[in-house]
């Protein structure tokens, strides 16, 4: 690792000390290739000594110093008690990076977003947009990151990137370099100069995060960042607050609430029309379903005799209805004659009239025809 930085300083420029980490890496959008043999360089957080602040370097669109060179990114890592910046550079093969995800083909090992072949440069259309650009020398390529996909821009120390150097990344960072273009210098030199861009201002999120072309940071085609949610992917877990807004209609106290109101609020909608087709199937359920009131009202005596007919099918289905003791309810039969008791002595007052009768029978017929009573005639015949 210290054998790549030294390379890297060499060729390119001074090396940046600084005791925080950088912010982490927005997500956002690649722009549309401008034209054939450009090449993409990922944005990355730079620092301003002045202004003692990180700032934003938007990716954006480059031509190489010649045709056959790829772009190794510069990568912050940990070393010596301070994070230090180790800048980009040209070379036949693509350095370490420090196992940053910059993304676009830069997954933190290597490069998968293109390849020169006989002084042309090949796109790889899954990982680069190339939609809406007349580029024919394109294929596809799948890029697999075995690593969890996040957004730490730094390597080593506190919540770092732990990836070291292969021998393979030793062997590039022996080779020839070329330092960036001037194009690139004066693109990250408006960028250091643009407030918008600083950590201070933006919180992490600055408002141009990709550029079509280098060094232009306004206009209709600059790219700006995903929302918040997006820029840590372990955040896409957590319930957004549109998903919670969603889930509140499905709280219980929230139903009632709205099953209470809907009662109200139908009837007042409806027109005399709709309740007019609500009566009708109704009605007809009623003719359907068989009632004891539509027994009576056939008049033909031909559906009369039919309904005879009928009552013996519907016999069998009151055959069980006896099963309940009928017996009880035949007991009552026998109440007449227990009526029929007291009803002897009702019939008993025909003889007591002629016990009523009987005395003035023993007396002589004459003493009635006068009228003279039996206590007057007892003294008299003493």
């Amino acid at each position: 690792m210290p054998t790549a930085a030294l390379s890297q300083e060499a060729a390119c420029s001074q090396v940046t000390a600084v005791e925080t980490p950088p912010p982490p890496l927005p997500r956002y959008e690649q722009p549309p290739v401008p034209a054939p043999g450009y090449l993409w360089s990922p944005g990355y957080w730079s620092w301003d000594e002045d202004a003692g602040d990180y700032y934003w370097v938007p990716g954006t669109w480059v031509q190489p110093p010649r045709p056959g060179l790829l772009w190794t990114p510069g990568y912050w890592g940990w070393l010596a008690g301070a994070y230090i910046f180790h800048p980009g550079y040209w070379g036949e093969r693509v350095g370490f990076y420090g196992g940053v995800n910059y993304g676009f083909g830069y997954s933190g090992i290597g490069y998968e977003g293109g390849r020169w072949d006989r002084g042309q440069f090949f796109y790889n259309s899954t990982v680069n947009n190339v939609r809406n650009v007349t580029i024919r020398n394109v294929y596809q390529k799948t890029v697999v990151v075995n690593e969890t996909v996040n957004n730490v821009s730094y390597n080593g120390g506190r919540g770092g990137v732990e990836t070291r150097p292969t021998a393979a990344d030793r062997a590039v960072a022996k080779e020839q370099h070329f330092a960036p273009t001037p194009l690139q210098r004066k693109h990250v030199e408006v960028a250091s100069h643009d407030t918008r861009l600083f950590n201070r201002t933006n919180g992490g999120a600055p408002p141009v995060v990709a550029t079509p072309r280098p060094a232009v940071l306004n206009g209709r085609d600059i790219v700006r960042p995903r929302p918040p949610a997006e820029v840590v992917p372990a955040n896409t877990d957590r319930p957004r607050p549109e998903d919670l807004k969603r889930a509140r209609p499905e709280d219980p106290s929230r139903q009632r609430l709205e099953e209470s109101r809907r009662p109200s609020e139908t009837p007042a909608r409806q027109s005399p029309a709709d309740e007019g087709r609500k009566v009708a199937p109704r009605e007809l359920e009623r003719e359907r379903t068989p009632s004891p009131e539509a027994a009576p009202r056939p008049l033909a005596p031909e559906e009369r005799r039919r309904e005879e007919i009928r009552v013996p099918e519907a016999r069998p289905d009151s055959a069980p209805r006896p099963e309940p003791r009928p017996e009880p309810m035949a007991r009552p039969a026998a109440r007449p004659e227990i009526e029929a008791r007291p009803a002897a002595p009702a019939v008993r007052p025909e003889p007591q009239r002629e016990e009523m009768g009987a005395p003035p029978r023993r007396g002589p017929s004459g003493e009635e025809r006068s009228g003279e009573r039996p206590e007057e005639r007892r003294p008299e015949q003493r």
